[in-house]
C-alpha cells in the first residue's frame, strides 16, 4: 500500500503495525487497486488539529480513532475527509458522542477511497470486521436484527424473534425497531383472529373429539372480544383457524394487501359518521400495519429486483464498476480495457452466480442490502447510469474487438 508521512513517535499498536499501512484488504475496492492512507498522532487534541489541517485530503475514505493504548474505539466514513475530522475539534457544534470520541483519541488514521459510495460500504466493512465500542455502543439491545415469523403448532401465530429456527412458516424481516414491530405483530394476530398466547395453553378445536368433556373456556378475554377465534376453547375448526393463518401468510408474503384497503375504508366511514374515537382507534391500527408492509416492500425490492452493475466515477476521474446481485455489493472492479476484457466476464459469471437465499440473512447481508437500497433512495438519479449484466458484457466484447 502507499504510504505518506507521520506525525509523531512511533508506538506499536495493539491492531496495526508500528506505522499505520491500511485497514486491511477489502472486498469493496479493486484487486489492482492500492489505497493511500495516513496517521497522526497527538497526546494533546490541539496537535492532532494541527495535523488533521496539515495532512487530511478532501476526498471520500474513512477514519480510525485510537485510544492511548492504540485500541480503535471509532470508525467513521466522509465525503471529505478533512471536513468531517475538524468537525470533531469544534467544541460548540459537535454532539456529546463526538466530544467523548475526541477525547479519548491520541491517533487519527485514515484511507482514502475512491468515491463516497466506496467510503460507506468500507466502513460498514469495517465496523462488522473489528467492532469498534464507540460504532457497536447499544446495538445488542434496542436495535439489534429481529424477525417477524409465522408458526408454533398446532395454532400458528404470528411473533417477533431473533433467532428464526428455520421451521416456521413464514420468516420476515430482518427489522431493528421491536417496538414497532411488536404492534404491527399484535394489530396483525388481532386482525386474523389468531392466537398470541404462551405455548403451554392447551388447544381444542371444535372438532376434536374427547372421552371427557374438556375444560373449554377461553384463557383470555380476546375470544370475548372478538379479536381471537379461541382454538383453546373449541370457539374455531382447524380448518377455519387456518384461513386466518393463510391470509396473514399472504399479506406478509406481499401476495394481498387488501387488509390496508380495507381499515382505510372503516377509518372513513368511522370519521364521516362523526365516529372520531373509532376512527383513531382504526388509524393507529392503519399505521402499525402499513409500517411493516412498507418496510417488508422495500426488502423484497431491495433482494429481487438489486442486480445490476453501477458504474460510477470517482474524484480522481476513475470509474468503477460495483457489482450488485440481489442487494448485495458482490465486488468491485475497474471496466474492461485492452488487457482485461477477457478477464471480466469470469468475474461478472461469479459476482451473479445463482444461490439458494437462506431463510434467514446474516447480519452482514442485512447492512449491506439496507445500504444499498438506501444510497439509490438518496441518489435516485443515479439508477440512470445502471448497467444489466448482459449490457456489461457486449462492453467487454466490444473492447477486445479493438
Amino acid at each position: 500500500m502507499s504510504r505518506t508521512p507521520t506525525d509523531g513517535k512511533k508506538k506499536q499498536s495493539r491492531l496495526f503495525a508500528a506505522d499505520f499501512d491500511g485497514f486491511g484488504p477489502s472486498r469493496f475496492r479493486p484487486a489492482d487497486e492500492v489505497p493511500v492512507v495516513h496517521e497522526v498522532r497527538g497526546k494533546r487534541t490541539s496537535k492532532l488539529k494541527r495535523a488533521v489541517k496539515k495532512h487530511a485530503p478532501k476526498i471520500p475514505g474513512v477514519y480510525g480513532m485510537l485510544d492511548n493504548r492504540d485500541q480503535l474505539i471509532y470508525v467513521g466514513k466522509a465525503k471529505s475527509l478533512r471536513s468531517r475530522l475538524l468537525s470533531y475539534f469544534r467544541e460548540n457544534s459537535r454532539d456529546p458522542k463526538a466530544s467523548r470520541i475526541i477525547q479519548q483519541t491520541k491517533r487519527l488514521v485514515w484511507e482514502q477511497t475512491g468515491d463516497e459510495f466506496a467510503a460507506l460500504l468500507r466502513e460498514l466493512e469495517l465496523i462488522q470486521r473489528l467492532r469498534p465500542k464507540f460504532n457497536v455502543l447499544g446495538v445488542p439491545g434496542l436495535q439489534r436484527h429481529h424477525y417477524v415469523c409465522i408458526g408454533k403448532s398446532p395454532a400458528p401465530y404470528v411473533y417477533v424473534t431473533t433467532a428464526p429456527t428455520g421451521k416456521e412458516l413464514g420468516i420476515y424481516g430482518p427489522f431493528v425497531r421491536r417496538n414497532q414491530s411488536e404492534e404491527a405483530v399484535r394489530r396483525l394476530n388481532h386482525w386474523f383472529k389468531l392466537r398470541d398466547c404462551p405455548q403451554t395453553v392447551q388447544m381444542n378445536f371444535a372438532e376434536q373429539g374427547e372421552l371427557f368433556e374438556p375444560d373449554r373456556a377461553a384463557k383470555c378475554l380476546r375470544y370475548e372480544l372478538g379479536t381471537c377465534s379461541g382454538p383453546c376453547a373449541g370457539g374455531c375448526t382447524r380448518k377455519d383457524y387456518f384461513v386466518g393463518v393463510r391470509g396473514v401468510k399472504a399479506f406478509l408474503d406481499g401476495r394481498n394487501r387488501s387488509i390496508l384497503k380495507t381499515i382505510r375504508k372503516q377509518m372513513l366511514a368511522e370519521s364521516a359518521a362523526f365516529e372520531f374515537e373509532k376512527a383513531m382507534s382504526l388509524r393507529d391500527k392503519l399505521e402499525a400495519i402499513q409500517w411493516i408492509d412498507d418496510r417488508l416492500s422495500l426488502l423484497r425490492q431491495a433482494r429481487n429486483q438489486s442486480s445490476f452493475v453501477y458504474p460510477l466515477r470517482g474524484h480522481d476521474d476513475r470509474v468503477r464498476w460495483y457489482l450488485i446481485h440481489r442487494g448485495e455489493v458482490q465486488g468491485v472492479m475497474f471496466p474492461p480495457n485492452a488487457t482485461t476484457s477477457d478477464r471480466i466476464p469470469e468475474m461478472l459469471a461469479t459476482a451473479f452466480a445463482e444461490h439458494t437465499t437462506p431463510a434467514v440473512l446474516s447480519d452482514a447481508a442485512v447492512d449491506s442490502v439496507l445500504l444499498v437500497s438506501g444510497w439509490f433512495r438518496k441518489h435516485d438519479a443515479e439508477r440512470a447510469k445502471l448497467l444489466t449484466r448482459v449490457k456489461a458484457e457486449e462492453v467487454c466484447t466490444k473492447h477486445r474487438e479493438l
